[in-house]
């Protein structure tokens, strides 16, 4: 089955894990992106544009590069124990293709389309407060206006939102790190592989060293039984799928990290890459022959009218090390700024 993602987006991802031709014609823009980006990090270093603090401490998630990493599982798995350490916490977000001006809460009932997927499903798995707005800021002021007990917030992507004060940064890398470490356009970072960090995770299916910078940590996604969309309470090990004819399909940052997965749970899925952010408006699985179709959660959360008894969805939890917790909570608490 091929893969949907549009052709720039695979020429792109290709071109930037290497520095050929098509990186080194694209260097002078480079140059010009650093440099903007650079003078307007100091801007705000040097004070010359003020930082906002919101009254309580802010965690960023994010990266300096473009594409999905595994930002949201950990944003989840970041709230759940900051939570269990006793903390009250909420989340912003910007809400990729989020049809809001202004800082709107996200329920669990909320409609995808309007708040975006990533918040509607960090709602629904953590029960926490979640509001949406391009100005980061607005969204962690109306936050807390809505929810006064809530006492650090989460900031799911962010990283370059310079102007919300933070008290820690956490960025995230997949297995392709920095690429062919060139800024955009000419490769994938939106900052320089040095930028400064409290903690890194690194999120890779495949066994590897992690690279030599202080508080690097890998990040372990599992993957837990599927449960039926039609019937959540219905459930199977992903082991009962070998030996089905099983349509794996995803709509995520990297569609090949979730068909790994499956592979390692020994299916062997025909797949289908969908853009980022794919909104499922009609069914694209009408007419293919499959005894089930797998999904992530995240692309779950977009199903609209259209249904399909054989969709499975395939949740995924991320495990954070205890030591990065415990950073975490350590600066938190000790209220020291990034």
């Amino acid at each position: 089955m091929s893969d949907f993602k549009p052709p720039i987006e695979n020429f792109f991802a290709r071109e930037w894990r290497t520095r050929g031709w098509v990186a080194w014609a694209l260097t002078p823009f480079a140059f010009i992106f650093g440099a903007v980006a650079a003078t307007r990090r100091a801007l705000f270093e040097l004070g010359w544009i003020k930082r906002v603090d919101v009254g309580v401490p802010v965690v960023i998630v994010g990266n300096v590069t473009v594409g999905g990493t595994g930002k949201t599982p950990t944003v989840i798995a970041l709230v759940e124990a900051l939570r269990a350490a006793g903390f009250q916490p909420g989340v912003v977000s910007r809400g990729y293709g989020a049809k809001v001006e202004q800082a709107t809460s996200v329920t669990p009932t909320s409609s995808p389309a309007k708040v975006g997927d990533e918040p509607l499903l960090i709602a629904r798995r953590t029960h926490a407060p979640v509001f949406v707005c391009p100005d980061r800021v607005a969204a962690a002021q109306a936050l807390l206006k809505a929810n006064p007990s809530v006492d650090v917030i989460v900031s799911d992507d962010g990283l370059q939102h310079y102007r919300l004060a933070r008290a820690f940064e956490l960025v995230v890398f997949d297995d392709r790190l920095g690429g062919n470490n060139f800024l955009l356009p000419a490769g994938p970072l939106r900052e320089p592989m040095s930028r400064h960090r409290d903690a890194t995770l690194i999120n890779s299916p495949y066994e590897r060293t992690l690279p030599p910078w202080p508080n690097t940590f890998p990040l372990d996604l599992q993957s837990g039984d599927a449960w039926l969309l039609d019937d959540p309470t219905m459930r199977r090990p992903l082991a009962q799928f070998a030996g089905e004819r099983v349509v794996a399909a995803a709509g995520i940052g990297s569609p090949e990290r979730f068909f790994a997965t499956l592979r390692a749970a020994g299916i062997t899925p025909a797949t289908r890459a969908f853009p980022d952010h794919y909104s499922y408006q009609d069914n694209p699985f009408a007419g293919i022959d499959a005894d089930s179709i797998l999904i992530t959660e995240k692309d779950a959360v977009k199903f609209g009218a259209w249904r399909d008894a054989r969709i499975w969805v395939v949740p995924v939890e991320a495990v954070l090390k205890p030591r990065l917790i415990a950073l975490v909570v350590e600066k938190l608490r000790g209220r020291t700024p990034a």
